[in-house]
């Protein structure tokens, strides 16, 4: 009588090792850029084809162009400096502390400035320009917790709030980017007293 050998394990094959691997996709796309700019390592797009394993087209496809990857990357590390920021309760006080402290996050980040550095041009055409999803994101964000502070009564606002919260993101990138405009070292003091200034 034949005897079978019952194994406790499947059998595995080439194909369904294949099958069972992560397979990279935008996701992944964007997870190492973004390690790769934290790391202060430029972000080059066949490099990163490379690295996924997939051809520049399909990470064309998946990601679009390398300023659009970019403007993601810079958008959500700008998110999350502003989710660690507390805008409400303070009214224009607070408004102008928070300002700073962004500012101050922001120039005290190794990546971000190595990335100006590196890149002068294009940062600033991806974060300030008026097709910078970046920007406008932060004015929408910055509206957004303004409006909650005119509503709570803590607030009166000068000019509209959309107008407010983007004249605030303007003075922030005016005390951000001051190396590559001016030559002049970054200063956030310099933020948050033209921010009291003009809510006062």
């Amino acid at each position: 009588m034949r005897q079978y050998v019952i194994t406790s394990h499947a059998i595995d094959t080439p194909l369904s090792r294949s099958l069972a691997a992560p397979r990279p996709d935008a996701v992944a796309a964007f997870r190492l850029a973004r390690t790769w700019f934290l790391a202060g390592r430029r972000v080059d797009m066949r490099e990163l084809a490379a690295s996924l394993g997939v051809s520049r087209a399909t990470l064309h496809r998946w990601v679009g162009g390398r300023d659009q990857l970019l403007a993601e990357v810079l958008w959500a590390e700008t998110a999350s400096v502003l989710d660690n920021v507390s805008f409400t309760g303070r009214g224009a006080a607070g408004i102008a502390d928070a300002i700073g402290a962004f500012v101050r996050t922001v120039n005290a980040s190794a990546p971000f400035r190595s990335f100006l550095q590196r890149e002068p041009e294009r940062a600033l055409r991806l974060l300030t320009t008026k097709a910078s999803l970046v920007q406008s994101r932060t004015i929408g964000k910055l509206a957004g917790l303004l409006s909650t502070e005119v509503s709570a009564g803590r607030l009166t606002t000068p000019l509209p709030v959309a107008d407010l919260a983007y004249l605030l993101v303007r003075i922030g990138e005016s005390f951000i980017y001051t190396d590559v405009i001016t030559g002049e070292e970054p200063d956030a003091s310099k933020a948050h007293a033209a921010v009291t200034a003009l809510l006062s």
